[in-house]
């Protein structure tokens, strides 16, 4: 086939999955883009695996079998409802969002058996690589992954997939025994999402596992806490979010912004700091089931996760990526030879090295002398050893907050940028990743929570914007661009730590690498002017202990920080704080080089 069919098959294929999304979405305007991003959702906007040229007939029912789900999420769950439900607890929130994955598969299958013949492919090929199968003990399984298993199967009618079986079986009778009425109940209701998810609990509730929930009734809090709350603080939130008017807010330019914001925190601290908050908030809010409970947020529907490659046009990131490059020549040596110095390190500890005189392997040839002069003598066989370096990832987390406009975010643009190309030398795969907020002191969300009556402690209060500067799998050479978005103005605004460490996590635990590695570069506490004005002031900063705290106890992921002017060692366990940016290159390659090295000593 000429490289010019191979297009056109392409541009075909494409075209058609888009058509076919669309209308199982019911969506006439939904976008469908192809990328070398996994598949999710943004909004209105589909983001698929490009197909390639080379497409057989089991891949493409992995496609189709993604966009079907996320066309179905469309048009089957509502994201308001989903967040009126959801529980607080990391655990329960996994098994919620899984039942309700559950439950749209089963409505789209129910409809269309070409799409659920897709759905059942896209599962099989999710739980491929799984290793389930070689957990022996049911106390040793993770029940979320067994109950999303069950669930499916009851709702849907697909077998779990053939290497995930026996490792369910360890589970079902014990989930048959406790709450075979309660999946029977939830069949009921597959395409009422709202009764649906208000029967998760007793689910929950009957597996003995309710404990999990936190709390999973959405009105209990206003019913417990409500009055209690209203009296002491309801005229000072409603003071505090009168300060804040998105409206008003893209007038002011970044400076000026800067001034108001700490004029007004020098006024609430002399004028009214006693009397606006109550003698025992501090307490209250360190309480350990407050800290588990109090976070929440108000609306994610503006939330978006975002490549670069759509924030701005191709000329315009060349354009900002050579500007990159003219402002930091000098740091680019520096960094470089620093880099150069890990890679050096690093290739090192990947000489190949192998086991001789083996009964299988590969032939040692080397050997075939002693067989010539001795026929008497058995083959000898060879086998490389192998190093942990071809399967680890390593992502970088950039604080993407208006503090680093300037000399730190040209600083950590470029050793981002100089880093992931050394790693990607060693056979190191590297992601770049950055958080920051769509809009200056709440945008949209706000806008919605003031047309709503501004009702209290409505958690988080801001829209996100989590970018994708560089995914693992992409080259170096093709996100290289994409690095210079970072000097684009206006990009930097907000900072929600805890959420965007969470968004990371989520990414790197999907990947199949033995070896997950995060780096976080901050240089602040979070802030969110909108936020921490309609909650405690430790709020945000509360929530990210918690995550922090959930991520370090994960074995699999090693988490690691660098503070620029800012001490994080009071939040991570493994960090170190710079007070000169310059200094972020070389903490950065210092830090790498003794994870690498640790994990070479052990």
């Amino acid at each position: 086939m000429s490289e010019t069919k191979e297009n056109n098959f392409a541009d075909i294929l494409k075209k058609t999955i888009a058509e076919a999304t669309r209308s199982i979405a019911e969506e006439p305007d939904l976008e469908v883009i192809f990328g070398d991003e996994p598949p999710h959702l943004n909004g209105k906007k589909i983001k698929l695996r490009d197909p390639g040229n080379t497409l057989n007939k089991e891949e493409l029912a992995i496609l189709r079998g993604n966009a079907d789900l996320l066309a179905l999420k469309i048009k089957n769950h509502n994201q308001e409802i989903h967040q009126k439900y959801k529980p607080s607890s990391p655990q329960a929130q996994s098994i919620f969002d899984a039942v309700e994955d559950a439950r749209i598969e089963a409505v789209g299958a129910i409809a269309m058996p070409g799409c659920a013949s897709n759905l059942n492919a896209r599962n099989i090929a999710n739980y491929r690589n799984s290793v389930l199968n070689n957990i022996t003990n049911k106390d040793e399984a993770p029940v979320s992954e067994a109950i999303s298993l069950i669930v499916r199967e009851s709702l849907t009618g697909f077998s779990p997939p053939n290497n995930t079986r026996k490792f369910v079986d360890l589970w079902r009778p014990h989930i048959n025994k406790k709450a075979l009425n309660e999946l029977e109940s939830l069949k009921n209701d597959i395409f009422d999402q709202e009764l649906f998810a208000s029967k998760i609990p007793a689910l929950l509730n009957a597996l003995d596992i309710s404990s999990m929930l936190g709390d999973p009734d959405p009105s209990s809090s206003k019913d417990q806490d409500g009055e209690s709350e209203l009296d002491g603080s309801e005229e000072e939130n409603t003071e505090l979010s009168e300060e804040f008017n998105p409206d008003e807010t893209e007038t002011i330019d970044d400076d000026a912004e800067e001034l108001i914001d700490l004029d007004e925190l020098e006024g609430s601290e002399e004028e009214g700091d006693e009397s606006s908050v109550p003698d025992n908030q501090g307490e209250i809010e360190d309480s350990p089931n407050n800290i588990r409970k109090a976070y929440k947020i108000f609306t994610s529907e503006f939330d978006e996760i975002i490549s670069a490659e759509e924030i701005a046009e191709p000329e315009e990131l060349d354009r900002l990526r050579n500007y990159l490059d003219k402002q930091i020549s000098n740091l680019q040596g520096i960094v470089a030879r620093l880099a150069n110095k890990l890679q050096r390190k690093l290739m090192a500890q990947q000489n190949r090295s192998w086991d001789f005189d083996l009964e299988e392997g590969t032939l040692d040839t080397a050997r075939l002398v002693r067989v010539v002069t001795d026929p008497m003598q058995p083959l000898s066989f060879k086998m490389e050893r192998d190093t942990d370096f071809r399967d680890t990832i390593v992502t970088l987390l950039i604080d993407n907050s208006g503090s680093m406009r300037g000399r730190p975010i040209m600083v950590a643009a470029t050793c981002a940028d100089i880093l992931t190309r050394t790693l990607e030398r060693c056979g190191v795969k590297a992601e770049v990743l950055g958080f920051t907020t769509k809009a200056w002191k709440g945008g949209q969300s706000r806008e919605v929570w003031t047309n709503s009556g501004k009702p209290m402690r409505p958690g988080r209060l801001n829209d996100l914007r989590h970018i994708i500067y560089k995914s693992a799998d992409a080259p170096w050479r093709r996100a290289k661009r994409n690095l210079g978005l970072m000097m684009k103005e206006g990009l930097l605004k907000e900072n929600i730590d805890g959420e965007a460490l969470d968004w990371a996590y989520n990414r790197l635990q999907k990947r199949q690498e033995q070896r997950k590695i995060m780096m976080v570069i901050s240089d602040g506490a979070p802030v969110d002017d909108s936020s921490l004005s309609v909650n405690s002031g430790n709020y945000l900063e509360l929530h990210l202990k918690k995550v922090i705290s959930k991520i370090e106890a994960d074995k699999d992921i090693e988490l690691i920080a660098i503070g620029i002017g800012h001490d994080v060692t009071r939040y991570y366990k493994r960090a170190v704080t710079i007070i000169d940016v310059e200094e972020l290159g070389g903490a950065m390659t210092e830090k790498l080089a003794e994870l690498f090295d640790e994990k070479a000593n052990k």
